[in-house]
Order: C-alpha cells, then sequence, then structure tokens
C-alpha cells in the first residue's frame, strides 16, 4: 500500500546501480551592507519575531530565521550577480573544501561583497570553460547549494567524474582562478504551499535542486508543506548535505522525512536501507496516485532516470512518464524532472 511515512526494511540488491552513474574573503575589501546594519537589526521587531517563533524549539531554526532577517533589512535593493540577460560572468573561486571523497564543495566570489547571486526557487546556473586544444566551449549546469539570500559568494557541490571534463575542470581550479557563469536557468515556479506534499527521488548530486526545494520549504515558517526524500547512494560517506537534511528531519519530524538508500550497506545498522529505488521502497513513501495537490521531483543519474521516470527529452521537454512511477499509476502531470 502507499503511505506517507517510511517503512525502513531491508531489500535485496539489484544488479544495476542508480545512484552511481554519472550524470574567508581576502583582507582589505570592504564592509558590506550586512556588516554595518546588523548592530542596528539587535532588538528589532525582526529578532523578536524570530524569539518568538523558535524559542523552546530550536536555537538553529531562530539563527538562520534571524539571518534572513539582517539580509532582507542589510540589502533591500541588493543588485543580482546573475540577471538572467544571456551575458557570461566570470567568478573567482574563493575556496574549496573536501566534502565527500569524490565531491567537493567549491566557493565562488560573486563581483561585489553584498550582491545575491540571482538565484530564484528553483534555478540552477551555466558553467563553461575551453578545454585545451578544442574549439568548443564545454557547457554544464550546476545548482547552487548556498542560501539564494546570501550575499557576496555562490557555492557549488561538484561530484569529481573519471572522464568529465567540466567536474575535472572545476576540481582543478585553484583559489583566485576563474569560471565562467550564466544564469539564472529557472526550473520548477515553486511557490509556499502550492502543493501539500512534495516527496524528492535523487541520487547522487541529484540532491543540490532537491536541497534548493527543501530549503525554500523550511526556511518561510508560512509554508506547511509536507516532505518526503527518498536518496540514493554509493556508500554513507558519498552522502551529500546529510547533516543539514538530518537537522531538518530532527526538526521538523512530522513535516520532513528521509529514506536513505546505499549501495553498500552503512556501517551500523537501521537508518538506511541496503538497495536501489524500486517499485516496493516507492510504494512505502508515496502518496496514492490521483491524490490531490502533491508533486513528485525527480533527479539523478540517468540509470535513475531511466528507472524510475524516464528523462527529459531536452531542457524544456520532460518527455513522457515511463519507468516505476508510470507503472504504479501516476501521471506525467504529477511528476516534474530537474
Amino acid at each position: 500500500m502507499f503511505a506517507r511515512t517510511v517503512i525502513s526494511r531491508a531489500l535485496p540488491r539489484q544488479a544495476r546501480s542508480y545512484a552511481t552513474q554519472q550524470p574567508p574573503k581576502p583582507a582589505g575589501k570592504p564592509i558590506n551592507n550586512a556588516q554595518l546594519f546588523f548592530g542596528a537589526l539587535i532588538g528589532s521587531a525582526a529578532v523578536m519575531t524570530a524569539i518568538q517563533q523558535f524559542t523552546g524549539t530550536d536555537a538553529h531554526a531562530a539563527k538562520e530565521h534571524v539571518k534572513e532577517e539582517v539580509k532582507k533589512i542589510a540589502n533591500p535593493n541588493a543588485e543580482p550577480a546573475l540577471k538572467g540577460d544571456g551575458k557570461w560572468v566570470p567568478l573567482k573561486l574563493a575556496s574549496v573544501e573536501d566534502v565527500t571523497p569524490t565531491t567537493k564543495k567549491f566557493r565562488f566570489e560573486l563581483p561585489e561583497s553584498d550582491q545575491v547571486s540571482g538565484l530564484k526557487i528553483t534555478s540552477a546556473v551555466l558553467t563553461k570553460f575551453k578545454p585545451e586544444g578544442k574549439e568548443k566551449f564545454t557547457l554544464r549546469p550546476y545548482t547552487p547549494v548556498n542560501d539564494e539570500s546570501d550575499v557576496g559568494h555562490l557555492d557549488l557541490l561538484v561530484k569529481k567524474y573519471p572522464g568529465g571534463p567540466m567536474s575535472t575542470h572545476i576540481h582543478s581550479l585553484q583559489p583566485g582562478q576563474v569560471l565562467e557563469f550564466k544564469g539564472p536557468l529557472p526550473k520548477y515556479p515553486y511557490s509556499a504551499n502550492m502543493h501539500e506534499q512534495l516527496t524528492l527521488i535523487a541520487g547522487g548530486t541529484g540532491i543540490a535542486p532537491m536541497y534548493q526545494l527543501i530549503r525554500a520549504v523550511f526556511n518561510n515558517p508560512e509554508d506547511k508543506t509536507a516532505v518526503t526524500l527518498v536518496l540514493g547512494n554509493v556508500s554513507e560517506d558519498e552522502i551529500l548535505l546529510k547533516k543539514e537534511l538530518d537537522h531538518l528531519a530532527t526538526t521538523y519530524p512530522r513535516r520532513f522525512t528521509v529514506k536513505y538508500l546505499l549501495d553498500k550497506a552503512a556501517k551500523d545498522e537501521g537508518w538506511a536501507t541496503t538497495g536501489y529505488v524500486t517499485k516496493e521502497i516507492l510504494k512505502t513513501v508515496l502518496p496514492e496516485p490521483g491524490s490531490k495537490n502533491q508533486k513528485i521531483f525527480v533527479c539523478g543519474p540517468p540509470g535513475m532516470y531511466a528507472a524510475v521516470s524516464g528523462g527529459k527529452v531536452s531542457p524544456t521537454d520532460q518527455g513522457d512518464l515511463t519507468g516505476i512511477l508510470k507503472e504504479l499509476g501516476y501521471t506525467k502531470e504529477d511528476v516534474f524532472k530537474f
């Protein structure tokens, strides 16, 4: 039967792996508006609202809420770095952080320290570089993982794929070097409470657009949407954003559920299922086909798309719905493929 809650149980491994296939600021800069206005914010109505809303429930949530209010007050007219005008913008790499054995977080400086990126929910950026000895540029889209209201920087999680020209190039960059960006590239135009239930099916780095959507839901106190995430990875040390996801699951236990799937069994039992995305697993987390006001999102490697929903024809053509979701009775209108 279908359910909104997750039933954790071990399932036999299948032959095909869906989760594993490819698909601080420098000294001397001027203080930005956020720093200048932060002191003025203390004691303001925004902070009092945050305290009243979150006291006794979660200090981290209160802190994040106050951060958002700081940004709203400090940067009411922030000029976006990416304006959607088709122009390429060179951004300097500020720092690199190891996240997993194959994935790093790259922080790029925006042209001005008080700028926002210009990304919306949900959207991505396009990157480009010209390989040595090649005539054509290599282009790849990425979904930044930092908040859209962050000022001065843009963060990418990039997994290095063997033979992947863009991921290899980005992993070779050193702080101070430049990568060109264009965007934002609009994806799904989400707004608060437009759906009662979201089911997100992701594999590997496919978590990036899902996290953008999850963050939008739970950053907004007015949004009461329930979210279930099914996330597949090779092993537990390859899970991206796990700390952030677990924090949200603890903070919003009635509205946010995570189902972890691993190709390789976890060291500790109970928190993850060994196996891949199957019809049996999805039946435990999906609302009944035909349920009103629900949406399913899919993002992952080609094998996951093929098994779960079918792939997109192009960035603007979602293609037909196939795979497990069609077999379970869902329609093309129920599903969005990132």
